[in-house]
C-alpha cells in the first residue's frame, strides 16, 4: 500500500495506527491527520526510536496493510 491511501482515507487508518503506536493519543492523531512526517515524528516523540528506525517501523506497518 502506498502512503497516500493512508492519507486519503485518514478516518479509516487512524485506528489501526492508533492500534499499532498505542502511546499516541488522540490529540496526537488530529494533528497526524494522515501526514507521513507528523506520525513520525510523533512516534519518534512518544517511543524515543531513532528517525530511521521509525520510518522502517512505519514501512513495515504498510506493507501488512495492503
Amino acid at each position: 500500500m502506498k502512503w497516500n491511501q493512508v492519507e486519503g482515507n485518514w478516518e479509516k487508518f487512524k485506528g489501526e495506527v492508533q492500534q499499532q503506536w498505542g502511546k499516541l493519543t488522540n490529540d496526537d492523531m488530529d494533528v497526524i491527520h494522515g501526514k507521513r512526517k507528523e506520525l513520525a515524528g510523533r512516534i519518534q516523540a512518544r517511543y524515543g526510536k531513532a528517525a530511521d528506525q521509525v520510518e522502517k517501523d512505519i514501512d513495515t506497518w504498510l506493507t501488512r496493510h495492503h
